[in-house]
């Protein structure tokens, strides 16, 4: 395979994506509607992008199958990530998560049948296993999505099995587990490490909803870009959690972050977050067995590189 198309590829999972698809030789096609994504993260690879790699980028919506076709000729395979990923922003707008997240999925993968195109990395999500029977998960575990977000990617998995099992085409599904590092999207649905890390710069306090007692699998994101082109390069199809295998609770991240900013913000409580899971861990032998990937940045070597970044860019 020589030519991937990255949905969602000026984004924050998708642009370390290219950038690590481009330093391997590969030709990449971005489609983005640039909704909650950035032109900056673009041009973060743009050096790269003058070495004579070939990248084209195509600005449109997936819920345009017109765009999409026109996206897909000559493409040997396609990373999926273009989606809503915010659970506040899903359990706030429920019929466009679906719109996006599902119905986009199914014109991604009608455009892969008719263009013959025969490989697709699906992103999906821990949240697709709702609150865990047994820690750590693996890829076994009951599917019960507690929030529309969850429910959303598992529709699209059911698709992405679907077109497996009906018309050949092979699919990789990545189920991340809490995804952070640089580029992460700002606004008010930016994640918990983005918005612990913005309010320890500013001195401000630390809002945690919920008591705190929260168990999370943080991964950083090179090494989620890095399972992408992994499940590219590799001819399997299958289903992978994404993760490192290790929990951290929400107060001892806010404890760190605070550590690593040298800041003076207090750390304040609120009332839980409906459809909040309570704790997640994944289980990463399957990986590391048959993907032959297995996470490398520390959850403290990620959070230095990523206040890193904030500190620098000044957002």
């Amino acid at each position: 395979m020589t030519r991937v198309l990255v949905t969602g590829g000026a984004g924050f999972i998708g642009s370390h994506t290219v950038e690590l698809l481009l330093e391997k030789e590969f030709d990449v096609v971005i489609l983005d509607n640039f909704r909650t994504s950035s032109k900056q993260n673009i041009e973060n690879i743009k050096g790269i992008r003058d070495k004579n790699k070939k990248l084209i980028i195509v600005q449109g919506d997936i819920r345009d199958p017109i765009v999409i076709r026109e996206a897909i000729k000559d493409i040997d395979a396609v990373i999926h990530l273009a989606a809503i990923v915010s659970v506040d922003e899903a359990t706030k707008w429920p019929e466009l998560t679906f719109q996006v997240n599902a119905e986009g999925t199914l014109n991604i993968l009608e455009a892969l049948r008719r263009f013959d195109v025969e490989k697709i990395v699906y992103a999906s999500s821990s949240a697709v296993y709702g609150d865990p029977l047994y820690l750590p998960i693996d890829e076994k575990h009951p599917l019960f999505p507690k929030n529309p977000y969850g429910a959303s990617k598992l529709a699209g998995e059911a698709l992405v099995n679907a077109y497996h099992q009906t018309y050949g085409l092979k699919a990789v599904v990545l189920r991340y587990f809490n995804v952070y590092g640089p580029r992460m999207p700002p606004g008010l649905y930016s994640g918990v490490i983005l918005k612990f890390i913005k309010a320890a710069i500013r001195n401000d306090p630390l809002v945690i909803f919920g008591d705190g007692t929260q168990l999370r699998d943080f991964v950083y994101v090179t090494d989620v870009a890095r399972a992408n082109v992994v499940a590219v390069e590799k001819n399997i199809s299958g289903v992978f959690n994404i993760g490192t295998g290790s929990g951290t609770s929400i107060l001892d991240l806010a404890k760190k972050v605070i550590e690593l900013t040298n800041s003076k913000s207090e750390i304040t409580f609120s009332e839980p977050r409906p459809g909040d899971i309570k704790k997640s861990i994944a289980s990463i032998e399957r990986a590391k067995k048959i993907l032959t990937w297995r996470p490398e940045v520390s959850l403290e070597e990620g959070l230095k590189k990523t206040i890193r970044y904030y500190v620098n860019c000044g957002k």
